[in-house]
């Protein structure tokens, strides 16, 4: 007895489709993308200092070594949050909006450094500032299923 082949359908992704939204919204996209690009800063910031502590002749090697490793770090946070606001995980709002409190006293110290660093202090208070202002914002969190009455993602 020959038995026919039934062709193979794959299951079905473990993901819940009410767990993500058709299309997001452009503030939350907006969100997600500057949360990633201040996340890539940290990043290269942390490979030019691993660099300079390795390969470069800095005061202290083994402190440009040890601060690149920490921004390296450091970075994780932001990428991981931009990650999950771009695919609308609700749980990604909060580390979202530490990175920017967080950015917010390293922008006040830039800016008291002086000179050229008064333009990145500007340019990193205003988009934490926006990103945390995008993220409160009431269409973000309808979109997060961020209210009451809203179950967790």
């Amino acid at each position: 007895m020959s038995k026919k082949p039934t062709p193979h359908t794959p299951a079905a992704p473990v993901t819940d489709a009410a767990e993500r939204p058709a299309t997001l919204p452009g503030r939350l996209t907006g969100a997600a993308a500057l949360t990633a690009l201040e996340g890539l800063a940290l990043a290269g910031l942390g490979l030019y200092m691993l660099f300079v502590g390795i390969a470069g002749h800095p005061d202290s090697p083994q402190q440009a070594e040890t601060g690149g490793i920490t921004l390296l770090g450091l970075a994780a946070l932001p990428l991981v949050a931009a990650r999950g606001l771009r695919l609308g995980r609700r749980w990604s709002r909060g580390p979202a909006l530490i990175t920017q409190l967080m950015a917010l006293p390293v922008a006040w110290t830039l800016w008291n450094t002086g000179g050229a660093m008064r333009i990145a202090a500007v340019a990193l208070a205003l988009a934490a500032v926006a990103v945390a202002a995008l993220l409160v914002n009431p269409t973000a969190t309808r979109a997060l299923g961020i209210g009451p009455g809203d179950q967790a993602r």
